[in-house]
């Protein structure tokens, strides 16, 4: 493969900023300038965030139209919603406040009604829009929970040991979920920064490892690349590396055999995540009635090599 024309997407072009091309949540470090509200998907949106963030807009959104609906039925004055009543104004307010929450979720406790004809189309409007909501409410809950997704642990470092007399990368990833993957392939490219100042430009170049796939990921998987004669990283020091701005962008792509659909991982280590002339500490083991036990806080447990 041709390390000048070879791009896997994130171009050559290097900005001077030196950033990690993946985040460590599998995200990109690319904004978008330029689009219009058309571009803007809400569900894609609702379906991407967070489950703290998701759960705070559904709360805000709530308060919003109820809010809206209080002040409307505010509006229609002392007369326009009975037993909503008060001797202040904000007791009042308060009052139609929950009057349509009673409405926007269809409880209906019978202590507040509408009295006016104003009050009653208000109500409709207001009972169609939590019905409304409450589907589509329904549906991201679902699509969220639904949708497929690969939970893995990588490893905190990448290491260089040594592997039956010959050095080696490795990079160790485990399944933190207990669904079944299957037929899991991985890619590793290096992305190195080189050329004269002014002129610097992101290169590529895919690593060859020492087995791309396996059938089951039921424990730990290994990812090794050789560093031989042939690597890109041979005879290359922690220096050189560093001078290099070199980053492993790392692509794990596998068949989730609960929802049958394949799910896909990203990460990346950069230079200074890298452990020298290490090796990794076993994470499973067999129990007394011989049963493999996988310990997933060990993914990433390692110790130098001395002598």
């Amino acid at each position: 493969m041709n390390r000048s024309t070879f791009d896997p997407g994130l171009t050559q072009k290097f900005s001077g900023v030196l950033r990690r091309s993946i985040n460590k949540d599998g995200s990109f470090n690319v904004s978008r300038r330029g689009g219009t509200w058309r571009d803007i998907h809400p569900y894609l949106h609702a379906l991407n965030m967070s489950w703290p963030r998701f759960f705070l807009v559904v709360l805000a959104a709530y308060l919003a139209v109820n809010l809206l609906f209080a002040a409307g039925y505010f509006m229609l004055g002392p007369e326009g919603v009975q037993g909503a009543e008060a001797p202040t104004e904000a007791g009042r307010f308060l009052n139609d406040f929950f009057f349509s929450a009673h409405t926007l979720t269809t409880v209906g406790y019978g202590n507040i009604s509408p009295s006016s004809v104003g009050a009653n189309v208000l109500t409709t409007i207001e009972a169609l829009v939590g019905l409304l909501g409450a589907v589509l409410g329904t549906g991201l809950m679902f699509g969220r929970f639904s949708r497929p997704s690969a939970r893995l642990a990588f490893s905190e470092k990448m290491l260089v040991s040594p592997l039956g007399g010959a050095p080696t990368l490795q990079f160790r990833i485990a399944n933190l979920r207990p669904n079944v993957l299957m037929e899991l392939q991985a890619n590793v490219v290096l992305m190195t920064v080189e050329g004269s100042p002014g002129e610097m430009t992101r290169k590529y170049e895919q690593l060859a490892l020492e087995r791309e796939n396996i059938y089951f990921l039921a424990l730990t998987w290994t990812i090794v690349h050789p560093i031989t004669e042939s690597s890109p990283l041979f005879g290359k020091t922690a220096e050189d590396l560093e001078r290099l701005q070199a980053e492993f962008l790392i692509i794990v792509k596998g068949f989730d055999d609960t929802f049958s659909q394949t799910v896909h991982a990203r990460y990346s280590y950069r230079y200074d995540e890298l452990a020298w002339q290490s090796k990794f500490h076993p994470a499973f083991e067999i129990d007394a009635e011989g049963n493999l036990v996988l310990n997933v806080d060990r993914v990433s447990s390692h110790a130098a090599i001395h002598g």
